[in-house]
């Protein structure tokens, strides 16, 4: 089990050699920090807690400002931990960058989705509305609120009320590319979140050893296809005029 944070950037879609599209959501990875490292013995269980996002001293608290001493780094926006990680592989202050994972490799995003507000129960739990006319006084209502014998609403009943910022996590997504270069890790599909949004990638739980084999990208450059483009023609022009001086 491994881990690190990003923030989303965005989605876009990339090419393979062989003509095929994906899209992909690009988060961005700057390096992580290793902050603390919890052990059986002083916390009960096993993990590493990571610090992401540098931020102005005067901002942080004391308590994240002591945690950030320690490790020998900046103060920190996000903490997070990660579990079922191997501890000897980690030392406080580590820096943890976007080439742990690889290429096809499956993982798990965790963030939060987008906030809707107060909504009804067709936006929100996507019931049917009903017939908007021929006399009828049910459009858009959550229904019956139940028998008469218990004289109440039982619990779990699907009402309106506040939509979004929820913790969900999407499981066995593919990483497409990994480009240390801008920091960025590439993941097939959506993930949940607006933009510049705090995103958690770890290892698969159900398919951690999996890697898929990825085909090569194909990389577009505007001015060499308009170079390309232009060759042809200056020739055709040269052509021209050496007919041109021969008649």
């Amino acid at each position: 089990m491994k881990g690190i944070l990003g923030r989303k950037i965005g989605m876009t879609q990339v090419f393979t050699k062989t003509g095929k599209l994906i899209p992909v959501t690009v988060i961005e990875v700057e390096p992580n920090v290793v902050t603390q490292i919890k052990t059986k013995e002083n916390d009960g269980y096993e993990a590493i807690q990571v610090g992401f996002d540098t931020k102005r001293e005067k901002l942080t608290t004391k308590a994240s400002a002591g945690i950030t001493t320690k490790a020998g780094t900046t103060p920190k926006r996000f903490f997070r931990e990660f579990r079922g990680v191997n501890i000897s592989e980690y030392s406080l202050g580590q820096e943890i960058k976007a080439d742990i994972f690889t290429e096809g490799e499956m993982v798990d995003v965790t963030g939060t989705t987008k906030g809707k507000g107060f909504q009804g129960v067709i936006k929100r739990h996507n019931q049917s509305r009903g017939p908007m006319g021929h006399g009828s006084h049910y459009h858009r209502k959550p229904g019956s609120m139940g028998t008469m014998r218990p004289m109440r609403v039982f619990k779990g009943k699907n009402l309106p009320g506040h939509m979004g910022v929820e913790t969900v996590t999407i499981q066995n997504l593919m990483i497409v590319a990994v480009d240390m270069e801008n920091n960025c890790i590439l993941v097939k599909g959506n993930v949940p979140g607006p933009k510049k949004a705090l995103i958690m990638i770890k290892t698969a739980v159900k398919n951690p050893d999996k890697v898929n084999e990825m085909d090569e990208l194909v990389c577009y450059d505007v001015t060499e296809e308009v170079v390309a483009n232009e060759e042809p023609a200056v020739e055709t022009t040269e052509a021209a005029e050496e007919t041109a001086s021969e008649n």
